[in-house]
């Protein structure tokens, strides 16, 4: 279906450098004079004890919500909590616009209120909401409000200058078939990606088993066990020391970096999630381990050169002896979820940490371990990696679909025709599938906002 899309028999030029040409039947208008924008705020003269439901940046991603609303009164809410979204509106982030924040508010019972960082698209008559929403969503449209964002941290937009943008509008007939045929894509993409994450899932399971077995079991079928005393680790080899965290590995709190304070360089900054940059400095040598503070507390990083360790994570600055590449393994099959805290953005303290009890063997039976453990677990990497690449594909193609569909550089009418009528798949709240590496970098940037605020 999708390979037999052909271009509009006509074009003309649309007079706007980044629209290009665009269909000839299709209008061009600046985005204020097809939605209103910001139609209706919360007046200050709302009641103090008025309810509702808030989102701010930061529960909002690229057509998904990563959180759950707020419920505040209007006396005790931010100053910023005004704008007010009905059902069939878009809201598209006018601050930290590399975000990408944009939701269509299509599943909401009631109305609510969004943060003044977005600017509300309420369609006019004649105009079809989710058209807005996928235009809103398609790369040049983002692109165009990134390239046009001012600052250097927080980035923003202003209300005029997006107002201004000039987009090309189909026929309503039309935006209706253009919704069709995208939402019909839509679910297909979804449901590929779902398999190929819950794919993923299964087989980092199984990889985690041969981890969690090699390092608190060993390799040898027939060696003594004796009890550990701790009920998740069970019986461990008898010439294996069990001894507290804090005497195989020391931990420290990684250190501030701000993306504007940040020099691309040949050094990885590592967060709670991972290698979210590139700096011209370390302040860790390696070979070095990472592992989550603030957010994702369950991630463990091992890396073989010389990096900066983000506030968000711990890192081992002792290893008392230890093979590194072992301790790694090692930190993956301790849970840190036990000891976080129970906050919005939960945090392990490391102290807490340090009275873990885990089993170490000895370091030449440590190298056996750690060559085992990627040998039998090589092939499941290439599976994950494989897996991995056709998902990043299947966004891709969305992402592209979308822009040309939008654009007019693909004529869907007759292909969404001839679609059956199915009915639409809830998305879940956090629907991994629609996340981003933007969308977890900016988790990061939250968290360290989150762990400056905090002390060990």
């Amino acid at each position: 279906m999708i390979a037999d899309l052909k271009p509009y028999p006509a074009y003309k030029n649309s007079d706007v450098p980044w629209l290009g040409e665009v269909p000839g039947h299709w209008d061009t208008r600046p985005l204020k004079r097809w939605v209103r924008m910001n139609a209706e705020v919360l007046p200050e003269t709302t009641a103090p004890d008025y309810e509702f439901c808030y989102r701010d940046i930061g529960s909002v991603g690229m057509r998904i919500l990563t959180q759950k609303p707020q419920r505040l009164r209007f006396a005790t809410a931010p100053s910023r909590a005004r704008r007010v979204v009905h059902k069939g509106d878009t809201i598209v982030s006018t601050v930290r616009t590399y975000l990408k924040a944009i939701y269509f508010a299509d599943r909401e019972p009631d109305e609510f209120v969004c943060s003044t960082g977005f600017a509300v698209l309420t369609p006019r008559v004649g105009t079809l909401p989710k058209f807005v929403s996928y235009l809103a969503q398609s790369n040049p449209f983002t692109d165009r409000v990134t390239s046009y964002s001012v600052g250097i941290a927080y980035p923003a937009i202003a209300e005029t200058r997006l107002g201004s943008f000039h987009v090309a509008v189909p026929p309503l007939t039309e935006q209706a078939a253009i919704v069709r045929f995208l939402d019909h894509a839509d679910r297909r993409l979804r449901r590929y990606i779902r398999a190929k994450q819950k794919l993923i899932k299964l087989l980092e399971e199984q990889k985690q088993a041969i981890i969690h077995h090699a390092v608190t079991r060993g390799l040898d079928p027939n060696v003594h066990f004796k009890p550990s005393g701790v009920e998740w680790l069970g019986n461990v080899p008898q010439h294996w020391e069990v001894k507290r965290l804090k005497w195989v590995t020391r931990l420290q709190r990684g250190y501030d970096l701000p993306a504007d304070r940040r020099i691309s360089g040949p050094f990885p900054v590592v967060s709670s999630g991972g290698i979210i940059d590139s700096h011209c400095e370390a302040r860790s040598r390696g070979p070095g381990v990472v592992m989550g503070r603030y957010g994702s507390t369950d991630a463990v990083f091992f890396l073989d050169t010389d990096f900066w360790p983000h506030n968000t994570a711990l890192f081992v600055t002792d290893f008392h002896g230890n093979r590194p590449r072992w301790c790694y393994f090692m930190l993956r099959t301790i849970s840190k979820a036990d000891h976080a805290g129970k906050s919005a953005v939960p945090g392990v303290d490391r102290k807490d940490l340090f009275e873990i009890v885990v089993a170490t063997p000895p370091v030449s039976e440590q190298d056996g371990i750690v060559a085992w453990i990627e040998t039998v677990s090589a092939n499941l990497d290439r599976a994950i990696a494989a897996a991995q690449r056709e998902i990043n594909l299947l966004r891709e193609y969305r992402t592209r679909l979308i822009a040309d569909v939008v654009t007019g550089k693909l004529d869907v009418r007759e292909a969404a025709a001839r679609l059956p009528d199915e009915a639409e798949e809830p998305e879940s709240l956090d629907e991994a599938d629609a996340l981003s590496d933007v969308e977890e970098d900016a988790d990061d940037d939250l968290a360290a906002e989150l762990a400056e605020a905090h002390t060990e």
